[in-house]
């Protein structure tokens, strides 16, 4: 039956749930999207599916580029042996010469599709769906609608309002540790989209601190340090509350402690981007006269301590105010590469001024 909308966090949840379980197993997955990491661990859920001692006979991890169709459907057709099932596993899938060319939907693979091995779990990844024009994508698309034991999973990657929660669950799911929701907000902020360097970030954190302990912001400002000084968090709570002389002062003591430092200049104006795409959210939802109450639910952001803090954020600034930040900061973000005739300092402190106002 065709699955309702899910973001990718969701997905990789519930499809995770499913396999550690060993509930709602399907025949054949697809997976796919820009999100490697979630993508990565399912895999892994799936591999272990077959115990250690029947991977020799009952598990196959084949790559596009270095396979064929031929080779896919002899493993998967096969039975498994000594065991009650076995698992193949196609990365780099859409680097196979055969499935851009089926037009017709005559293509063995497609036939396999329609008539897989249940006894067989094959798993296909790649970074696209295959085109829908095609006999392959048409069939996966319509088949995983009717049909229960076929399913394609999306992994694009998490809106950063999004991240907080993630992080929430990643530090419970993966370290059994509890992560404070302020904690995990400055987090997302400072490390940004990215899954894996997020992943490792929570895994210093969760080495840092006592098991017993929850993380608090001032754990995130002592090992994020060496990622990105912890006084842009200072910075960040400054600029917010428009106050234009500790702005400039710690940006200043930032400029000194790095010496200068394009790279780290590069990536504060990065992270105040995300902090006021947010801002920018909330603005934009509040200037449509929706109430505090439905801009939540609108951004879906369920942590309500998260939501009142960035909304708490977003007061301090007007809609009319947005378009003026961002020129600040996409200037600066120019400057940076080099397309200036300013120094680092100056760029740097200009920027903090145009935004503070």
């Amino acid at each position: 039956m065709a699955r309702k909308k899910e973001n990718s966090l969701q997905t990789f949840r519930n499809l995770f749930r499913n396999l550690r379980k060993q509930e709602n197993l399907k025949w054949i997955y697809y997976l796919y999207g820009e999100e490697s990491f979630l993508i990565d661990l399912i895999q892994d859920e799936i591999e272990k599916l077959i115990p250690n001692d029947q991977k020799d006979f009952n598990f196959d991890l084949m790559y596009g580029a270095e396979t064929t169709p031929e080779k896919i459907l002899s493993a998967a057709r096969s039975y498994p042996m000594m065991a009650e099932k076995r698992v193949v596993i196609v990365r780099e899938f859409m680097k196979l010469d055969e499935p851009p060319k089926q037009g017709n939907g005559t293509g063995e693979l497609v036939e396999y599709i329609k008539q897989p091995n249940p006894a067989t779990i094959l798993c296909l990844i790649d970074k696209k769906f295959p085109d829908k024009r095609t006999g392959l994508g048409k069939e996966l698309n319509k088949i995983s609608k009717s049909r229960d034991e076929i399913a394609h999973y999306e992994f694009s990657k998490p809106d950063e309002n999004q991240l907080p929660s993630w992080i929430t669950d990643w530090t419970s799911h993966a370290h059994k540790m509890t992560i404070s929701a302020e904690a995990a907000q400055v987090l997302s902020q400072l490390v940004g989209q990215d899954l894996k360097l997020l992943s490792t970030e929570i895994e210093k954190l969760c080495t840092f601190v006592d098991t017993d302990t929850t993380i608090e912001v001032e754990h995130v400002k002592k090992i994020t340090e060496s990622y990105r000084d912890y006084n842009t968090i200072e910075l960040k709570n400054a600029v917010i509350n428009r106050d234009l002389d500790k702005s400039l002062h710690i940006a200043e003591q930032m400029l000194l402690q790095n010496n200068n430092n394009t790279g780290e200049i590069f990536k504060t104006v990065g992270f105040f981007y995300s902090v006021f795409s947010n801002i920018w959210q909330i603005c934009r939802l509040a200037d449509k006269g929706l109430a505090k109450d439905q801009i939540q639910k609108e951004l879906g952001i369920k942590n309500s301590y998260i939501f009142n803090l960035q909304y708490r954020e977003a007061s301090n600034f007007s809609l009319a105010e947005m378009p003026h930040i961002f020129e600040a900061l996409l200037d600066a973000d120019r400057a940076v590469k080099g397309f200036s005739t300013l120094d680092t300092p100056s760029i740097f402190l200009l920027m903090v001024k145009r935004i503070v106002g």
